[in-house]
């Protein structure tokens, strides 16, 4: 279990994290969401015991990560931007990572050997940036992390190997109850694969919700009359957005799906038709709420 508690991280007079808490259950896939500079690089850091908090706490399992080497090996990162050796191949990595990590394991190593298909004793340097990618996903997992935390885990891999990725992630939560924290920019592919969602705004939770509940109260209405559309309507509704096609109406409404259905069809519309929100729209409208003016640029 992952518990973020009220963390404030400032540099020089830029305050980065600004109160956040958030709680990533045991054997669970948090989606962390938001616009660039929201924060969300540096709430990894600081989850990773990377930089020092200015307020608040951070716990795994029960225990302060910053400055706990014991704990950090049952942690495995996989950051956006890699680094490795200059000279290293593959196996000199995982060697490397064997004297880090007690719970190692060469055979898991060879098992996923199988699924990157790459030669591991080729230097990582000569590798694409996919590939090289692979290599931080085949050594990571190696290492049998009780967390994985991950910022753009399959940007620059292409579909079948994004695929493949997943799939070793999803099988780590279902046969060990690994624990995972996702940072991410692909939202639909987060949709697939995420048990709760978390959204950053300039530092701040603006939303932190199992996604299903997340999409169960957020919907898509469209709507058509006879006569003209009655505003009255709109009073009766909670609505984060408003526009029309013609004589078809969008609405984005807040609220319980039978009781948006029985205050809307008393008007008796030609059209209703009720749909749940993707997580990408959810995003959306959330940040429209925020002063993003999605109008204009879309327009």
């Amino acid at each position: 279990m992952i518990q973020i508690e009220n963390v404030t991280k400032r540099f020089d007079d830029h305050m980065a994290l600004n109160n956040v808490s958030l709680l990533v259950e045991s054997g669970s896939v948090y989606g962390l969401v938001g616009p660039n500079g929201s924060g969300k690089t540096t709430l990894i850091k600081c989850l990773c015991g990377v930089y020092r908090l200015n307020g608040g706490n951070i716990f795994v399992d029960g225990e302060r990560v910053y400055d706990n080497p014991t704990l950090k090996e049952h942690i495995a990162y996989i950051p956006d931007d890699l680094y490795f050796p200059a000279t290293y191949t593959p196996r000199d990595l995982a060697t490397l990572y064997q004297s880090l990590y007690p719970s190692f394991s060469w055979e898991r190593y060879h098992e996923l050997a199988k699924v990157f298909g790459l030669d591991d004793k080729k230097r990582i340097a000569r590798f694409s940036k996919g590939m090289q990618k692979q290599v931080a996903f085949w050594v990571a997992m190696s290492c049998a992390p009780d967390v994985i935390i991950l910022d753009e885990p399959v940007d620059g891999l292409d579909p079948v190997m994004r695929k493949k990725v997943w799939g070793v992630i999803l099988q780590e939560v279902e046969e060990r109850g690994v624990t995972v924290l996702i940072s991410s920019h692909n939202l639909r592919e987060l949709e697939d694969v995420c048990d709760h969602v978390g959204i950053l705004h300039k530092g701040e939770v603006l939303l932190s919700k199992a996604l299903g509940d997340m999409k169960s109260d957020t919907f898509k209405l469209q709507l058509a009359f006879a006569d003209t559309f009655p505003v009255e309507l709109l009073e009766k509704l909670t609505v984060l957005s408003h526009t029309e096609s013609g004589r078809v109406h969008m609405l984005i409404l807040r609220g319980e799906r039978t009781e948006l259905l029985k205050t809307v069809e008393a008007y008796e519309p030609l059209l209703c038709d009720l749909i749940p929100l993707t997580l990408e729209e959810v995003f959306i409208y959330e940040l429209g709420g925020k002063g993003y003016d999605f109008k204009k640029i879309l327009a």
